[in-house]
């Protein structure tokens, strides 16, 4: 084994390692975010989380980027990103207040199969049969998690799903970033336009914020810039293909949080369903970084 390929071999395994450590920090900060969603609103929950998180995302954004990574050539790109922002981040919030963290979770997985569908409906890029029956298969779990016509089904599982929708407009309007720009500019920009769009609505749903709540805001805004901060690292680091998949393992972390505080435990059903669309998934995935090696 060469020096290069035993270096490639180290820096996959530490992208493997942030990847993780990230997914993990991300459902920390969704557990605390779900706590905090029976007493204020999730508008109000988001605009703290981004003004607490504000001054740590312009520190990182200037330490990796520079003071270059501090300006935007593209700021009307930034604020239709902060709009999806907030609402993808809102309809999870509401949908957390009252489904189970895993459930939840496992329905945000069908993202991935938005990006496919939009991508080929809307931007007419090419996706062949393959990717299309995993999109198919995707959504078919999605089905086998929310039962609808049966007793189990209930509207705020649709939460989740519109949740997905929205994050994957989220991710394709990064198209719409001038090139230039760095991953750490649009952190950045991300989070402030969090801040100034919300500043705007929140005002029509404060709550005043009780001292012992104080921890979990901090927290969410923690843990939540860090896993972002990990995770963007670890796609700088190793091949797409061999971090993405890692985001699954959020619903590991994401079951067990929810059964220690809120003795959460998803049925067999919320499982198998969850396994079909995380198969759909990592197909996509590896599908298109296939695509993309061609």
């Amino acid at each position: 084994m060469t020096a290069l390929t035993e270096k490639s071999v180290d820096t996959a395994a530490v992208g493997i390692t942030l990847m993780t450590i990230g997914v993990a920090s991300l459902c920390v900060s969704d557990a605390m975010a779900k706590t905090l969603t029976q007493h204020y609103a999730p508008i109000q929950i988001m605009f703290l989380r981004n003004l607490i998180a504000l001054p740590f995302a312009i520190l990182i954004a200037w330490r990796m980027g520079g003071a270059g990574a501090l300006r935007s050539r593209t700021p009307m790109a930034h604020l239709l990103r902060g709009i999806l922002w907030i609402g993808a981040t809102v309809l999870f919030f509401t949908s957390i207040r009252y489904l189970g963290l895993a459930e939840a979770t496992a329905l945000i997985f069908v993202a991935p199969l938005f990006i496919t569908a939009i991508s080929a409906v809307f931007l007419k890029e090419q996706v062949g049969w393959r990717r299309w029956s995993a999109v198919l298969v995707g959504f078919a779990g999605v089905l086998v998690i929310v039962r609808p016509g049966t007793a189990a089904f209930e509207l705020v599982m649709l939460l989740p799903v519109a949740t997905a929708f929205v994050y994957a407009l989220l991710m394709l309007s990064a198209r719409f970033v001038d090139s230039a720009e760095s991953v750490w500019t649009l952190l950045l920009y991300l989070t402030g336009a969090g801040v100034v769009l919300s500043a705007g609505i929140v005002p029509f749903f404060w709550q005043a914020v009780r001292a012992e709540d104080l921890w979990l805001f901090a927290g969410i805004a923690l843990f939540g810039t860090a896993g972002m901060t990990l995770m963007t690292q670890a796609f700088r680091l190793a091949p797409a293909a061999v971090v993405a998949p890692l985001d699954y393992t959020a619903l590991v972390w994401a079951t067990g949080l929810g059964w220690l505080f809120w003795n959460e435990v998803p049925d067999r059903v919320t499982f198998v369903g969850a396994g079909i669309i995380i198969l759909s998934g990592v197909f996509t995935i590896l599908r298109e970084r296939k695509s993309d090696s061609d």
